[in-house]
């Protein structure tokens, strides 16, 4: 087995040159979302979310992003949970993709706040039946004694809410409103591609091209 200091990956795929990318992050991340979906990336919507707690500490954990736009990247999760519990607190987040198969990373900081209930509902409706009812049974992030009582719990919320479950107040979507994006695109000899991109004053990106 070989030593994990003798691990090495040489990144020859593609490039980020300045005078191609886009003049804003929100295309630039478009056009690298959408060439995931065509070269077949696992789960290119899989996005790791850090927060920070009381204590200064952080922690992470990977969400799905639902939907972006300009306004910015949303997720749905359970408001009670302990990401949930962080951001009430310190309501700031870092995200984070990486899409192995094209040796690219994208990073957005920024605030984060929670979506429109009409929006939380909408998504929870499409979302298929089981995961509704397990929206009901999960009590995210607090110590149960067994599975036993998740698959319980999903039957008990089988029986009382039936075949058209309502949103449970406590799930729901946080959308976190970006001021920072950074897009890493792997290069050869370690000396890799960064952009940035930081919200202004005035509302413009100023984009920059930082050392590896």
């Amino acid at each position: 087995m070989s030593k994990l200091s003798d691990m090495r990956k040489s990144y020859e795929r593609a490039e980020l040159d300045d005078e191609a990318a886009a003049g804003e992050p929100l295309a630039q991340f478009q056009a690298w979302f959408d060439e995931a979906l065509k070269v077949d990336v696992s789960e290119p919507n899989a996005m790791t979310v850090a927060t920070v707690g009381t204590n200064g500490r952080p922690s992470t954990r990977i969400v799905l992003v639902k939907d972006f736009d300009a306004r910015g990247l949303v997720w749905y999760t359970n408001y009670d949970s302990r990401k949930g519990q962080e951001l009430a607190l310190h309501p700031f987040a870092a995200l984070q993709f990486h899409w192995v198969e094209l040796e690219r990373v994208v990073r957005i900081e920024g605030r984060v706040e929670k979506v429109e209930s009409e929006q939380s509902d909408e998504y929870y409706k499409s979302r298929p039946l089981d995961s509704r009812l397990g929206a009901w049974a999960s009590p995210q992030s607090q110590v149960i004694s067994s599975r036993a009582v998740l698959v319980a719990n999903a039957a008990k919320a089988a029986v009382q809410h039936g075949l058209n479950p309502s949103r449970p107040p406590n799930w729901g979507g946080y959308r976190l409103v970006p001021e920072y994006w950074e897009f890493w695109q792997g290069r050869r000899s370690r000396l890799h591609d960064r952009l940035c991109y930081r919200l202004q004053p005035d509302g413009q990106w100023l984009r920059e091209r930082l050392a590896p």
